[in-house]
């Protein structure tokens, strides 16, 4: 059996183009297991694993536990708010208590860049990031370009603009490094108090005009507005972000060619895009949930499969 080169999904960069390949094979298989009536595999029935968000999160930890009932593991879910980190605890002495019940698998989100790779090198146990700050947000990357193949036919030679708030996206970073890991050309847009500094380092280019942005694209990835990363103003108003930057149904009827919409969510509807173009059909954003519990059963599957 083919197998991952990891034993953590830690971060995009850490994986290889073969892992992309191997996740999404697996990812189709789980598709037409959650489309059947019975939705449920007996995969994993002796693997527990915990989800441990110290960041609220509504979609991204429904669609893991989702996925993990699916393949029949056990579940626990620990929310950080409510727990003893909250009274000094270390996040190791947290996550090695929660270990020393048996867990194989922790899926973590958390506030600060690279906790998830600290905790692999310090804690007996699989672990899944799943976001770490502004730093990566592994299995949304994987989920985009997934539902990118699955409209397009394949994501190599496709040009991709990712617009709005880069500078605080964990989406962003794990993005550009799976999309040009499988052939992609990726451009950012944003206002330039939103483009992170050197990050045409990365290969990608910047445009700070939408109108051009969209005119080049094949797909595109619409971010919203982080306001709860933001200490200072990037930008004078709401009203004028959405003026240059928002997508409307106006916008993308007037371009010469029919793209792709797609959106990690949360939406800010009226900000980066519109009711309308949300819900039309060049939109993605339902597929994209949806995917998200195949890749998310399929990273879960592989990583389970190397645990002793």
């Amino acid at each position: 059996m083919k197998e991952l080169s990891v034993n953590h999904l830690l971060g995009i960069k850490y994986i290889n183009k073969n892992d992309i390949d191997l996740i999404f094979e697996t990812a189709d298989h789980f598709k037409e297991v959650i489309n059947r009536p019975i939705k449920k595999v007996p995969s994993l029935r002796d693997i527990t694993i915990a989800n441990i968000f110290f960041e609220n999160s509504t979609r991204t930890k429904l669609s893991f536990e989702l996925a993990q009932k699916r393949l029949s593991a056990d579940v626990i879910s620990f929310s950080a708010a409510q727990s003893s980190v909250k009274k000094g605890e270390t996040l190791i002495d947290t996550v090695n208590n929660i270990l020393s019940m048996k867990v194989d698998m922790v899926v973590m989100r958390h506030a600060n860049p690279g906790a998830a790779y600290f905790l692999s090198k310090n804690v007996k146990a699989s672990i899944v990031n799943a976001g770490d700050g502004a730093h990566e947000h592994p299995t949304q990357a994987l989920l985009d370009s997934y539902s990118i193949r699955e409209k397009l036919g394949e994501v190599a030679g496709k040009k991709v603009v990712i617009v709005g708030d880069v500078l605080h996206s964990r989406v962003a970073l794990s993005n550009i490094y799976a999309l040009q890991m499988q052939g992609a050309e990726v451009k950012v847009c944003g206002p330039k108090t939103l483009i992170p500094r050197h990050i045409e380092s990365l290969g990608v280019t910047v445009e700070s005009n939408l109108r051009k942005a969209l005119e080049w694209c094949d797909v595109a990835n619409m971010l919203r507005v982080q306001n709860e990363r933001m200490d200072v103003n990037y930008f004078p108003s709401t009203r004028e972000y959405a003026q240059q930057y928002g997508v409307d149904k106006t916008l993308l009827d007037s371009l010469n060619k029919e793209i792709i919409i797609m959106h990690p969510g949360p939406i800010n509807r009226g900000v980066e895009i519109t009711s309308e173009v949300a819900d039309s059909h060049q939109s993605v954003i339902l597929n994209q949930v949806e995917n998200g519990v195949a890749i998310r059963m399929a990273v879960i599957y592989l990583l389970a499969s190397k645990i002793q």
